[in-house]
C-alpha cells in the first residue's frame, strides 16, 4: 500500500518535559487505524503536531511524499488532513450548515458554490441534513460529536484525524458513531482514530497503534496487540482487567 502520512523521528517537548520522544509511524493511504494509550501519552500532542496546530522541536512529517513539517494548520488541511477535537466547539450561534460552510470555506479554501456544495454534503454524510438550519448550539452531544466530525469532512480530507469523538457518549451512541466512521473510511478516507474506549475502537480499526511516555509500545493487528502482554502490563495494567477488556471486545 502506498504511504500516505510518515512521522520520522519526531521529538516535541514541552520546556524541559518531553512528550514526544523519536516518533516514528506510517499510516498507509486507505488504512483505519487506532491509537490507544494511557493519559499523557503523548497521543493528542501526536495529533497536534500531524495537524500543525503544534511545531515539531526535531524529526519530520510528509504526507503523500511530500515535507509538511514547516507547513501550518491552515495548509495542512488545505494539503488533506481533517482533524477533530476531544470537546467539540462549534460556532454555537451559527448554523449546522453555516458551521461546516466556514469549515469548506476557510478550511478548505472553496469558493461560494463549491464551499456550499461541500459543506452539504458533509452533512449529509454525517445525518445532519435535517438539522442544517438548526443553530449548533442547540444540539445534542451525539449531534455535536456529528457536527465535529462533519466539518472535517467539508474540507475533503485524504486522512483523518478522530480524537476521542466516542467521549461521553452512552453505548448505543457509541455504536451509532462506530457506523458513521465506517461507512466514511468505506468511501476512501484513511483514518486516525485515538479512543479510550477500547473495545469500541478494536471492532472498526484494522490497526492498533499503542503510546506510551511519547512512544511507539505496540503496533499490529487489534487481536494481537489487546492480546500482547507487554500492552497488558503497560497500558491495561492487571490481567484480570484485560481479560475483562477481551470478553467486553468478544461480545
Amino acid at each position: 500500500m502506498t504511504s500516505l502520512l510518515t512521522l520520522s523521528g519526531v521529538h516535541k517537548a514541552y520546556g524541559r518535559t518531553p512528550v514526544i520522544r523519536g516518533l516514528d509511524l506510517t499510516v498507509a493511504d486507505g488504512e483505519f487505524v487506532g491509537v490507544i494509550g494511557p493519559n499523557g501519552a503523548g497521543k493528542t500532542t501526536a495529533f497536534g503536531l500531524i495537524a500543525g496546530h503544534l511545531r515539531c522541536d526535531s524529526g519530520t512529517i510528509q504526507l503523500q511524499g511530500h515535507d509538511i513539517t514547516a507547513l501550518s494548520a491552515d495548509e495542512r488541511c488545505r494539503a488533506g488532513i481533517g482533524r477533530t477535537f476531544q470537546i467539540p466547539q462549534p460556532f454555537a450561534g451559527l448554523s449546522v450548515y453555516e458551521n461546516a460552510l466556514v469549515a469548506a470555506t476557510y478550511g478548505a479554501g472553496l469558493d461560494s458554490e463549491p464551499a456550499a456544495e461541500a459543506a452539504c454534503d458533509a452533512l449529509r454524510r454525517c445525518g445532519l441534513s435535517a438539522q442544517g438550519n438548526q443553530t449548533a448550539g442547540s444540539l445534542t452531544l451525539l449531534q455535536r460529536k456529528r457536527l465535529e466530525v462533519a466539518r472535517a469532512l467539508a474540507t475533503s480530507p485524504r486522512l483523518l484525524l478522530l480524537d476521542e469523538v466516542g467521549g461521553g457518549l452512552t453505548d448505543a451512541e457509541v455504536h451509532e458513531l462506530l457506523e458513521l466512521v465506517s461507512e466514511i473510511h468505506a468511501q476512501g478516507v484513511t483514518v486516525l482514530w485515538i479512543e479510550h474506549l477500547v473495545h469500541a475502537l478494536v471492532k472498526v480499526a484494522l490497526r492498533l497503534v499503542v503510546l506510551t511516555d511519547g512512544s511507539l509500545l505496540a503496533d499490529g493487528p487489534p487481536a494481537e496487540v489487546i492480546a500482547s502482554r507487554l500492552v497488558r502490563e503497560t497500558y491495561l495494567g492487571s490481567e484480570l482487567e484485560m481479560e475483562a477488556e477481551v470478553e467486553h471486545v468478544a461480545g
